[in-house]
């Protein structure tokens, strides 16, 4: 992918020609190199990348979806994207190519959608991208979050697809704590689906009275990051935490994930979560590393690729609040060591993909958001 405004990114490489190592990093592989790809996005949420040749895809959450071409162009937005609902943290969201999407063209979106009493909830559909890749077509709903209980916060919305080609999506608690333990809502889980929608006859809780069949784990606040390790073939997630409490979770079928029984935040008020009995409990799967402190991560990414192998065995996350690319050392499920990456930049990081280049791509959440290219300097 071509770059563009070179020239004017001078300044920015210079102050960001080292990263800087968070108390526990255990080395630093060298000068970074970051390259703007495009810009004039507003509040981008999530990129994918289309075949060679044809760009990225990249979701505003306003409700737009755009697709930027390899020297940097933003082109107008697609048509046949559905209305959302773009109020507080809702809006257009997650974006993930089908597993064959070279055959089928399919592309499926995660946003928030409205109902008649005004309160919303996360849906995912699919449409069929046009031959010229300017709209898409033929778009229907396959999922939508029953109830929906959001006034505007908490929808989750990451999307992931296993090698079998099911699909799951995170779904937020809508800021209704106790939903996330009623296996009859939505609220708070992870579910996995057939690509068309429907329910995998071997879901945990298939054929259980009053249990919804779609449910994967539960016991989730408000996970915005989804993804499978590509060495070990799990999936991953991770949630925004109250005031502390950020975690990252290991999900395997039909386990508690604890919110709001167990966590390591508080409330912004400073008091306890009411709901709260521990940082752990019985009967709940504690989480593989947490932050005291919230970082309010969105996005993850493991790196896998050739082209920086110091980076290999590496999860990349987002922090919005902390303003910072986090790349977590991993040996097997426990993460060793931690890098903080980009704090002078400043900017809200929401998403964070490996290109088919072997660079990594994040977006900054802001009204003139853009799309960056990561790497290590080559010696």
């Amino acid at each position: 992918m071509k770059l563009r405004h070179a020239g004017a990114m001078a300044l920015l490489l210079g102050l960001l020609a080292t990263a800087q190592a968070a108390p526990r990093l255990d080395s630093v592989h060298g000068p970074l190199v970051l390259q703007e790809v495009a810009g004039g996005l507003e509040h981008p949420w999530a990129l994918a990348f289309l075949p060679q040749g044809q760009g990225l895809l990249v979701s505003e959450r306003a409700g737009r979806l755009r697709r930027v071409l390899d020297d940097g162009r933003v082109l107008a937005p697609l048509r046949g994207v559905p209305a959302v609902f773009a109020r507080g943290q809702g809006g257009l969201l997650d974006i993930a190519l089908s597993p064959r999407f070279p055959t089928d063209r399919l592309l499926y979106l995660a946003y928030a959608e409205q109902g008649a009493d005004g309160l919303a909830g996360t849906v995912v559909g699919r449409g069929r991208l046009s031959a010229d890749l300017t709209a898409l077509e033929a778009f229907q709903v396959i999922f939508r979050q029953q109830p929906r209980l959001s006034n505007g916060i908490h929808f989750g919305a990451r999307l992931a697809f296993d090698p079998a080609g099911d699909l799951f999506v995170a779904l937020g608690e809508n800021n209704q704590r106790a939903t996330a333990q009623d296996l009859d809502k939505l609220q708070g889980k992870v579910v996995r689906l057939r690509a068309d929608g429907g329910i995998p006859a071997d879901n945990p809780f298939v054929g259980r009275s009053g249990a919804r069949g779609e449910i994967w784990t539960y016991g989730h606040r408000n996970p915005q990051g989804l993804a499978f390790n590509p060495w070990s073939g799990q999936l991953w997630s991770h949630e925004h935490g109250p005031r502390g409490g950020d975690e990252i979770n290991l999900l395997r079928a039909g386990r508690n994930y604890g919110w709001p029984r167990a966590t390591h935040g508080i409330n912004y008020s400073l008091l306890p979560i009411p709901e709260a009995e521990g940082r752990t409990l019985a009967g709940t799967e504690a989480p593989l590393h947490v932050w005291a402190k919230s970082p309010a991560i969105s996005g993850m990414a493991f790196y896998d690729g050739q082209r920086f192998p110091a980076w290999r065995h590496s999860l990349f996350i987002g922090a919005l609040a902390d303003r910072a690319l986090l790349r977590l050392t991993l040996e097997g499920d426990r993460v060793v060591a931690e890098e903080r990456l980009l704090e002078s930049l400043q900017r809200r990081i929401r998403d964070v993909r490996v290109g088919p280049d072997g660079w990594l791509y994040l977006l900054t959440d802001e009204r003139d958001g853009r799309v960056l290219r990561l790497g290590l300097a080559q010696p």
